[in-house]
């Protein structure tokens, strides 16, 4: 899973001498201490990979600053409006941002809504989830999580929300009270890393425009 799209043809849709028009991409943005190696973008990658569209795909390594973040998920991902954002919690958070300002469509699973409130006990040295890794997560980094805020989301049906009710680190009601009139999935159980993903990847791709068929502009407005 490359950090970027490295073919300048397929990032700008340019191809030999004339325009084509370049496919949908879809990427995976991690959560807090996680990675590329995330069990949620490995399935992702290994779906689309049959479906044809290996190359659609990437999961950047985010850094521990937020704005460092999502300058380089604007600078080396620099994503269109076809293009869909998938974030996992912390993820989500900065996906929201990104789409905001980009005006693509986003994933949010179980996505953070107040991390400068919930991450304010966890600055210092972190370990990696998968990984011996360390990183800092220092306190400025959350005046950066502050500034990244999206107090009033727009364009809603940009967004697909899958928060889980048995999420034991974030509260879901939150999450549907931020995105309120947006597509949603709401399961009845499972947990904050959707252990249960590998149900729900094809549902995601569909939204993406990725699924075989045309985008799904009208997902279910509720599952449990």
């Amino acid at each position: 899973m490359a950090p970027g799209f490295p073919d300048p043809a397929h990032r700008a849709g340019q191809h030999g001498g004339g325009t084509a028009i370049a496919p949908p991409r879809l990427v995976y943005l991690h959560g807090f201490r996680s990675s590329p190696r995330s069990f949620k973008a490995q399935l992702l990658a290994a779906r689309l990979g049959e479906l044809g569209f290996a190359g659609c795909f990437a999961c950047p390594q985010l850094p521990a600053s937020p704005a460092a973040a999502v300058d380089l998920v604007l600078r080396d991902i620099a994503p269109r409006r076809t293009d869909t954002l998938v974030g996992s919690s912390l993820g989500g958070y900065y996906a929201t941002w990104v789409a905001e300002r980009s005006g693509c469509r986003a994933v949010l699973l179980n996505p953070a809504i107040f991390p400068a409130r919930d991450l304010a006990s966890h600055t210092g040295v972190q370990r990696m989830y998968h990984s011996d890794g360390a990183f800092v997560f220092e306190p400025r980094y959350l005046d950066e999580l502050a500034q990244l805020e999206v107090a009033a989301p727009t364009r809603l049906q940009r967004y697909l929300l899958i928060a889980a009710k048995g999420d034991e680190l974030l509260d879901w009601r939150e999450m549907v009270a931020k995105y309120r009139g947006a597509p949603k999935i709401l399961l009845d159980g499972s947990d904050h890393g959707l252990s249960d993903f590998a149900t729900l990847v094809d549902r995601v791709l569909a939204f993406a425009g990725l699924g075989g068929g045309a985008i799904d502009s009208d997902p279910p407005a509720e599952q449990t």
